[in-house]
């Protein structure tokens, strides 16, 4: 769990600005109040005090961020009492779900369905429109936002783009491969194009290309039991918990 903890906090601070807040290291998205794009997590094993946690809620507060906190439950439980004693609230806990290398399944694409990397500005742009789509966001994807998913893959990230008879009906991603570790997430089909079996072939799809790039540690976090359920079906296997906590 701590392994995956430390690829969390790395991840999390990338693109972002961030400050040590006693325990917590703060993220603050320079562009998006987004909520998820605006969290802390605690250092493994933190005991924060109370006034810990108070200039933790001033640190959002006074940015109008919602000060909120994600992390594997079972590397810092006094920090989710400490923030429960002090009036924050459970939003969610969710499964962590683990792929080690030779248990990924192949999953063939369905039917009429093309998997692909997205490479030219327009793939780039219909797979974060199928995203945005699949996820109930605006699909109004500006310039800026495909040069972003852009440098993520010269960095070294991954994505897949699904593609229905030329149309783009989802996308997924996956972050650069760090110290053998690496997180799948974003995986969204549009409305008209599920029940085909698209988001598990994408799922694996992803999943082989990190493993192929030497990721030993490859996890997600499945929004619910029919995620869960799809991710399963590629391999994924339950491992722990993952918090988020909000005041």
């Amino acid at each position: 769990m701590s392994a995956l903890q430390s690829h969390m906090r790395r991840a999390a601070a990338a693109g972002r600005m961030t400050e040590q807040v006693g325990p917590f290291l703060a993220t603050f998205s320079p562009d998006s109040a987004n909520p998820f794009l605006n969290y802390a997590i605690p250092v493994d094993g933190a005991r924060p005090s109370s006034s810990d946690v108070d200039a933790l809620t001033e640190a959002y507060a006074q940015r109008d961020l919602l000060p909120r906190v994600e992390f594997m439950a079972e590397t810092a439980p006094a920090a989710e009492r400490a923030l429960l004693i002090a009036g924050w609230s459970v939003e969610r806990r969710i499964p962590v779900m683990l792929c080690p290398p030779g248990s990924a399944v192949a999953i063939a694409a369905p039917a009429g369905v093309e998997l692909v990397v997205p490479r030219t500005d327009e793939e780039v742009r219909g797979m974060l429109v199928a995203q945005h789509e699949a996820f109930g966001e605006p699909a109004d994807i500006r310039d800026g936002d495909v040069e972003k998913a852009r440098e993520r893959l010269r960095a070294g990230g991954f994505a897949v783009l699904a593609k229905v008879a030329g149309e783009p009906a989802g996308g997924g991603v996956a972050e650069a491969v760090v110290d053998g570790t690496t997180e799948v997430g974003g995986i969204g089909v549009r409305e008209p194009y599920r029940r085909r079996g698209i988001g598990a072939a994408m799922t694996a799809f992803l999943t082989a290309a990190v493993h192929e790039a030497g990721a030993r540690t490859v996890f997600l976090t499945p929004a619910g039991v029919p995620e869960q359920r799809l991710y399963a079906r590629a391999g994924f296997t339950p491992t722990g918990d993952m918090l988020h906590l909000s005041r």
